[in-house]
């Protein structure tokens, strides 16, 4: 996946926000009916509303940080869950100290 792709998906407040929040899902959301916080996600309405945004809005934050490959998607029954993609937050952190 292009650098430029998680340049973009960290050059929103927003989106920082939301990547520092599923960091420790349990401290900032609530308990959700279906899927664990920690092994399966949020659910997009708890972070759209936590985000004091639309769900489209959401949807498009979660957009660019998915193809990003920032956070990983998972469906269940109609609600899309999403937790942080460690490795691949390791590997941009490991690029970015080399490059500097």
């Amino acid at each position: 996946m292009p650098i430029v792709d998680a340049l973009k998906a960290l050059g929103n407040d927003r989106r920082l926000l939301i990547l520092d929040w599923l960091k420790d899902p349990r401290a900032h959301f609530r308990e959700q009916v279906d899927g664990d916080l920690v092994d399966d996600g949020v659910c997009g309405l708890l972070i759209a509303e936590k985000l004091e945004v639309s769900q489209p809005t959401l949807s498009e934050h979660m957009r660019i940080l998915v193809q990003a490959q920032l956070v990983i998607p998972k469906r269940i029954k109609q609600w899309t869950f999403y937790r942080r993609n460690e490795a691949r937050i390791a590997a941009l952190k490991t690029t970015f100290s080399a490059e500097v």
